[in-house]
């Protein structure tokens, strides 16, 4: 029994997202704009943890040695986490790094596997779009009515929902770059 061969990558993933591997046409030069958006988003996920573990670390320190209000650290917190997760999953999906059940891969024949990988990137898409299109409604509405949160520092509800908002949209992109590649001949992503 020969061992399983792993089918190449497709476009716009971290190991075939334009660095060192050549793309033509519209396709490559989307790839290329995804993979340069996903990982501007990225450094900006990790100085956001980064921001997050700092605030929170403030608020500890401050409530229990200075006796100081912390009204703002968790709102803030959880912003930059907000955004961090959200910005960071188009990055994450580029290298299919997201949760999977690997063992139907195990066990499906290659072209069975491959028809999976094509419906479940179909269904994320369209999920994933769904979803992006709710958080663009969602910000819109924060915006225009200047809606807050309910607690005393009360920064404006637009801010989380503008990061979810450009975080499920590169995803929605990712995922559709991904399922167009599945369609491209090989000859074609050379």
């Amino acid at each position: 029994m020969s061992p399983r061969q792993e089918p190449e990558p497709p476009i716009g993933t971290v190991a075939n997202s334009g660095a060192g591997v050549p793309h033509s046409g519209l396709i490559g030069l989307v790839a290329r704009l995804l993979a340069w958006a996903n990982r501007a988003m990225l450094a900006i996920g990790m100085i956001a943890l980064v921001l997050a573990a700092f605030i929170l670390t403030y608020s500890v320190f401050s409530r229990y040695l200075f006796k100081a209000a912390t009204d703002w650290q968790d709102e803030a917190a959880v912003f930059c986490i907000v955004g961090a997760v959200f910005l960071c999953a188009a990055y994450v999906q580029a290298g299919r790094g997201h949760v999977g059940i690997e063992a139907l891969a195990s066990i499906l024949p290659p072209a069975v596997n491959r028809v999976r990988i094509v419906l479940v990137d179909a269904v994320s898409l369209l999920f994933c779009a769904f979803f992006a299109w709710k958080s663009w409604t969602l910000w819109h509405e924060a915006w225009v009515d200047k809606m807050t949160t309910s607690s005393t520092w009360a920064p404006p509800l637009a801010i989380p929902y503008g990061l979810m908002s450009i975080g499920m949209t590169l995803l929605t992109l990712q995922l559709l770059l991904q399922l167009v590649a599945h369609f491209v001949p090989q000859q074609a992503r050379r």
